[in-house]
Order: C-alpha cells, then structure tokens, then sequence
C-alpha cells in the first residue's frame, strides 16, 4: 500500500506550508501528491506550483470537477502537466451534485450522471491516446458540437500537443454502488470519499471483483495525538460540513453514504441541524464511532494497529490528509 499526500483545496486563501508538506513527503518517500477543488481555488494550478518545486513524487487531482471544464479542456491541463512533471501526473475526476453544479458552475446536473460521466472519460481518453480526431455524438458531450445552436461549421480536432503518455491513468471519484460499479469499467481506479475497512460492502458488490492493476485510493484524515477524541473534532468538523453542506436536503450523496454505511439517523439528524444553521451542534451529532473508522487518530501504537485493517483491503494508495509533517513521517514509518 502506497502513501499519498492529499492537500484538498484552499479555504479563504492560499494555504500555508502546502508546498513544505509536499517537499516533506517526497524526502519521506511518500508515493504521490493530491490537490482538489470546490468552488474556490482550483485543482491544476497548486499542483503546477508543487510540481515545479519537487522531482519525485506524482502530483494528482482527488478531484477536479468535470463541471468546471468541458472535457477536452481537462484532458489539455492533464496532458501540458504530465509533460511538464516529466510524466508525474494522476487525473482524478469528480462529477460534484446538484447544488455545486447549478449554484456555482450554472450549468445543469446531468439526468443521468452515469452517462455523463462515461461520456466525459471517453472524450478524455481519446484526446490522451491521440489516434484520430475527437469524435463523439453523446447526449450531454458531442464533438464537434451538433446542438441546436451550432453552426455547422466544427470540425474534428485532434490535439496539437502530442501527449506524453497515452495511459496517464484516470481516476473517478463514486459513492453510489452503480457509479461505482461503472467506475471499475470505465476508469484506471477509484478515488473512495469515506472509506472504512469493515464496510466495503457499503459501495456495492462490484468492489468485491476488482480488476488485476485497478486502483483504489481513499482519502483519510490522519493525526498522531494522544486523545483520541479531541483528534476526532477536525474529522467531525469536515464530515458535518459534507454530509450536512454539500448538498440538499433531498439529494446529498455524501448523507446517502454515511446511511448505507449504518449511520442513517445520525445522518438524518447531522443535515437537520445543519440546514437549521445549527452548525456546531451539527458537528457535535456526528458519531465518533463514524469519524473514528474513517479515519487514522490517536496515538502510534493505535494507528499502527488500525492501519494493519487497511492493508488487507483493497486499498493500493492511501491519501493522506495530515495538518503536520510529524504525523506524515511517522505514517511512513509504519507503512515501511
């Protein structure tokens, strides 16, 4: 199982220490680098700053949303990073939901997410591999354009850049066990939001059957501290956010989730008082039994016995989300 480091996205400004943590877990002999995206900073641009300064570690996007670009646009950023980066790059992709969608990239959730998504990694795939002109006829991606508006005058293109690698691995991120399902066909692997070793179930049978080389690459928050449940706080913080923020009251993929994963009540509850502008109480509603098996806390020998758990999964990369390098390096030493 590898190590990855995983920095998310900026809050109000550009985050402090990103690029030290990233020139600590290369010196440290992590595997891979991973920024992201909401509706602020963007995924592909901290990750150009970070490759210019490392020479080792992959750089990945866990994720860039496909809202934010039409798909040749993506293809391009990863295609002009990979060469940049010497052939460091990951491309994962995320299809966001209907309130980040609608509200900040005002375009409308597709009706069918699964066809989007297929749609979307194909056009990415076929701009990669650099064969022939980009041609589709998709119900929401048509190269050229052939909607009612167009001018009949598109013509197929292929890129001029000719792309370092055509394989440049590609990575979704589901939560749904359709999406998922899908996800295993379509894509080079997997970018699970909440992960727990005991409940791989929750995601559906498909995760049971999975393909010789595909990966699997959760995101968990990590901290080495001596009190288990103060450690919890920050992950309880970030999962009151998701499960009660992102998202709607009637159509919040991260609360269906946590609910298929044995939480439903508490996920119920934690949208509640969140959507009430009861946001700390929101916080405190969410179990720690919840955040604790999602997550790597407390102190070494409890880390280094739950990260065993891990192992035996199907895991292959697991991005990490620590606040300081002491937490990075003793991971490492754990997973040596």
């Amino acid at each position: 199982m590898r190590l990855g480091l995983a920095l998310g996205y900026w809050g109000r400004g550009p985050s402090p220490g990103h690029v030290e943590l990233a020139l600590e877990a290369e010196r440290l002999g992590y595997d891979s680098v991973w920024t992201a995206e909401s509706w602020g900073s963007d995924a592909f641009t901290p990750l150009t700053w970070i490759a210019a300064r490392t020479s080792r570690i992959k750089l990945g996007t866990a994720v860039a949303q496909m809202a934010a670009r039409s798909p040749t646009t993506t293809a391009m950023h990863a295609l002009t990073l990979d060469h940049l980066s010497g052939g460091r790059m990951t491309l994962g992709l995320g299809l966001s939901g209907p309130q980040v969608v609608e509200g900040w990239y005002g375009r409308p959730f597709p009706s069918s997410p699964l066809t989007a998504t297929r749609e979307y990694v194909d056009v990415v795939r076929q701009v990669l591999a650099r064969r022939g002109p980009v041609e589709t006829a998709g119900r929401f991606h048509s190269h050229p354009y052939r909607g009612p508006d167009a001018t009949g005058l598109g013509k197929p293109l292929k890129p001029i850049t000719h792309p370092l690698r055509a394989d440049l691995p590609v990575l979704l991120g589901a939560e749904g066990p359709k999406n998922v399902a899908q996800t295993i066909r379509v894509a080079d692997g997997w970018l699970p939001l909440y992960w727990s070793p005991n409940r791989s179930e929750a995601y559906g049978p498909a995760v049971a059957e999975l393909p010789e080389g595909f990966l699997v690459a959760p995101l968990v928050r990590a901290l080495v501290c001596d009190e288990v449940a103060e450690g919890l706080l920050p992950v309880k913080a970030m999962l009151g956010f998701y499960i009660g923020g992102m998202g709607h009251a009637t159509r919040n993929f991260h609360a269906d989730l946590m609910a298929r994963m044995g939480y439903e009540e508490e996920a119920r509850r934690v949208q509640e008082l969140f959507l009430a502008g009861r946001r700390e109480e929101a916080v405190m509603a969410v179990p720690d039994a919840f955040a604790d098996e999602i997550s790597l806390v407390g102190p070494r020998e409890r880390i280094a016995e739950r990260l065993e758990m891990w192992r035996k999964g199907p895991v292959t990369d697991l991005l990490v989300v620590a606040p300081d390098p002491h937490t990075l390096g003793v991971l490492a030493e754990l997973n040596s």
